[in-house]
């Protein structure tokens, strides 16, 4: 079966038109949802572990009647880690290494000078008291979604790290539960949905209020946790997964086309592109395009991806498929060409930058260390991947001498009044030396 997808040049006098087209996407959040989620955010808001376990047990199938059944303990985390075969005990152990060690590189310091006159400035580095993670549950379950969100935050030196995650009808994911307990999470409740993220940014009377809450969830937890940001922080309202391959035509096509395949099995909506100056290249790609789908056990997902969002763009050079990268600012980018870490400095807006023939996507899903929540939906273009910075704070620190003060006070006098603000201007005129 040949799959029609779409093909795009940049010679064409729409191309960037379609483009646009290409990329739009919106949520899902219609007015149904809204009402919903904003319902089971009021009732956990005023109702409290009452509301968490109605929830959970209409939501969940889960019928408990104290939140103290919902509290996963730190034995039942560490059974799950030892009863995991050997290969996966490793394979977990050695992601973990190499996250925590990137992670480490990314902590910021405190700083401060002093001027001449013995005013004191500086900043101050804090980590967050509270976090709040939240990971998909049942038999869709992510373990390196845990050692991504959870790692940073320890790293950061975050006290008290509370993961959530729903078990419906007591599915228990022992990955996830062994990637927490690899990962130093302090507390796990058994619970998820918009009421798990009412209960992390409100507090109930079992669980704590977090400062922000992460981690990835369906379109109920997404906007959840859009609509309690301002009370918590969160990570970001992440869209569909993306990848943007730029190949020069001389990887090997079948490569490219799994690489495309990675992104494209996460859902329906996931976007696959490839760029290319070499059509002939496009078109091998998309012969192996459809002799490898399929092999795939998520081919029509795979297949729908492809369909409705996917495709290959022809370009006249590489230097126009870094125009066209930066474009589509892509949460995953691919250079498979034979300079990449030369073409990766002119790239301004990607997500991560995956450099040469060799390394696939999949790698930074996993193990690679770099962080894989990142901006999705050209967003890369004004932020950046979860890492150790967004568990922490800065502070200014300002410590003026009298000196200081004194000449301070002057340029803060003439700026306060210019502004109509009387008491702003005598506070620093106070300390003004005659």
């Amino acid at each position: 079966m040949s799959i029609v997808i779409k093909q795009l040049s940049s010679q064409d006098e729409h191309f960037w038109s379609d483009m646009e087209k290409l990329l739009a996407w919106e949520a899902v959040s219609d007015d149904q949802v809204f009402s919903t989620v904003s319902e089971i955010l009021s009732s956990v808001r005023t109702q409290g572990d009452a509301a968490v376990l109605d929830l959970t047990t209409r939501f969940d199938g889960l019928h408990v009647e104290d939140m103290s059944e919902l509290e996963m303990p730190h034995s039942t985390l560490q059974q799950a880690f030892e009863g995991l075969p050997g290969e996966q005990k490793q394979a977990l152990h050695k992601a973990a290494d190499r996250i925590r060690r990137y992670a480490e590189k990314q902590k910021m310091s405190s700083w401060e000078y002093t001027e001449e006159d013995g005013t004191i400035l500086g900043q101050q580095v804090t980590p967050l008291d509270k976090a709040g993670l939240y990971v998909p549950g049942g038999k869709a379950a992510y373990p390196s979604s845990v050692l991504m969100n959870a790692i940073p935050a320890k790293v950061a030196g975050v006290s008290e790290l509370i993961m959530v995650v729903p078990t419906p009808h007591g599915v228990v994911n022992d990955l996830v539960l062994a990637a927490a307990h690899l990962s130093g999470v302090d507390r796990v409740y058994t619970i998820g949905g918009a009421q798990a993220v009412a209960a992390l940014a409100y507090g109930t009377e079992t669980i704590p209020q977090v400062d922000k809450i992460v981690g990835p969830g369906n379109i109920y937890v997404a906007t959840a946790k859009r609509m309690v940001f301002g009370t918590v922080g969160i990570d970001m309202v992440a869209g569909p997964s993306e990848i943007l391959v730029v190949c020069d035509g001389k990887t090997d096509p079948d490569w490219i086309a799994m690489d495309l395949f990675s992104q494209a099995e996460h859902d329906e909506d996931a976007q696959s592109i490839l760029v290319s100056p070499n059509a002939q290249f496009l078109e091998q790609v998309s012969y192996s395009i459809d002799r490898l789908i399929e092999e795939m056990p998520r081919k029509a997902i795979i297949h729908s991806s492809l369909v409705s969002r996917g495709a290959l763009i022809h370009v006249q050079n590489i230097e126009e498929a870094i125009e066209v990268a930066n474009y589509i600012a892509p949460e995953h980018l691919e250079l498979s060409l034979e300079n990449a870490p030369e073409v990766a400095r002119s790239i301004r807006h990607a997500g991560a930058i995956f450099m040469g023939r060799y390394t696939a996507e999949a790698l930074g899903d996993y193990c690679a260390g770099p962080n894989h929540v990142l901006p999705t939906s050209r967003t890369a273009r004004f932020s950046s991947p979860l890492g150790v910075y967004d568990f922490q704070k800065r502070s200014s620190l300002i410590g003026c001498s009298a000196e200081g003060a004194s000449e301070l006070g002057k340029v803060a006098s003439v700026l306060a009044h210019g502004e109509g603000l009387t008491a702003h201007a005598r506070s620093a005129e106070y300390r003004i030396k005659n």
